[in-house]
């Protein structure tokens, strides 16, 4: 996950089915949780399935991969289905784990399926994976705590647990994913005004954020897969720098040490 290429059209330049099927296979391996490869290795291949946020790592790729086939469907960019399938499968594996390998230009997409790409940005891999953002277990949590504030809406007496498998989830852990939802957001949100008063467009802006942040690579705008962040201002640069290590030492880590009261004796 890695995502260097030795060439400008990074795995786009050898034009070869073959090898873009085999880096989806490992892209999508890699954005797993390494702890389930090791069960997988020792005997317990049942773990990928019992693992709840594995399936929904798999049903956000197999969901975002089909709506962005249907949306090309009515492109016309691709004549052959599986030529269709593969360069979106290719896209949203590789920017939902973070890679930022290319093989086509998916700037020239429908809108809907840049934004669903967009999307893909703020989710990355699964946690004890090698990929960046925000991780699929933490919004798993935020779709069950969803879940259960509807249902405490419906049911006000009810006293029933947050779980994640056949774990009840502790209420501070829940809490902890929440803020650090809000404080992610809240970055970006910060981030991106900042490159916005340096004369860069809102989308340049926005994209570039998230995906620093998240350490995706190629954004949308003038930071798209058919182009870099060279062309921005220094300052701009030096924002999504700073996204980039925050967004690798983990956003609570870089804030404790931001917070005052760590430096009081």
């Amino acid at each position: 996950t890695g995502g260097f290429s030795t060439y400008n059209a990074s795995v786009g330049h050898f034009s070869s089915p073959y090898l873009q099927w085999v880096i989806i296979l490992f892209m999508f391996l890699s954005g797993a949780n390494f702890a389930l490869h090791y069960l997988a290795l020792t005997g317990h291949p049942g773990a990928f399935l019992r693992d709840p946020e594995f399936r929904f790592y798999v049903l956000i790729t197999l969901g975002a991969s089909a709506l962005v086939v249907l949306f090309l469907s009515g492109a016309s960019l691709y004549p052959h289905l599986e030529e269709r399938i593969r360069a979106a499968t290719f896209q949203v594996v590789s920017i939902l784990t973070t890679t930022g390998f290319a093989t086509e230009d998916y700037e020239k997409w429908p809108y809907a399926a840049q934004f669903l790409l967009l999307l893909l940005m703020f989710v990355g891999g699964c946690a004890g994976s090698t990929g960046g953002a925000m991780k699929n277990v933490r919004l798993l949590v935020l779709c069950r705590h969803v879940g259960h504030e509807l249902f405490l809406l419906l049911h006000p007496r009810a006293v029933v647990p947050i779980r994640l498998g056949t774990q009840a989830l502790e209420p501070r852990l829940v809490s902890a994913i929440g803020a650090f939802f809000s404080l992610y957001v809240g970055i970006v949100a910060l981030a991106t005004l900042g490159v916005c008063a340096l004369g860069v467009d809102v989308l340049t802006a926005f994209s570039g954020t998230v995906c620093t942040l998240g350490n995706v690579g190629p954004g949308l705008g003038q930071v798209g897969p058919a182009e870099n962040f060279s062309a921005l201002p220094g300052g701009a640069k030096w924002i999504y720098s700073l996204a980039m290590l925050m967004g690798r030492l983990e956003l609570f880590t870089v804030a404790v040490l931001l917070h005052p009261a760590c430096w009081r004796k």
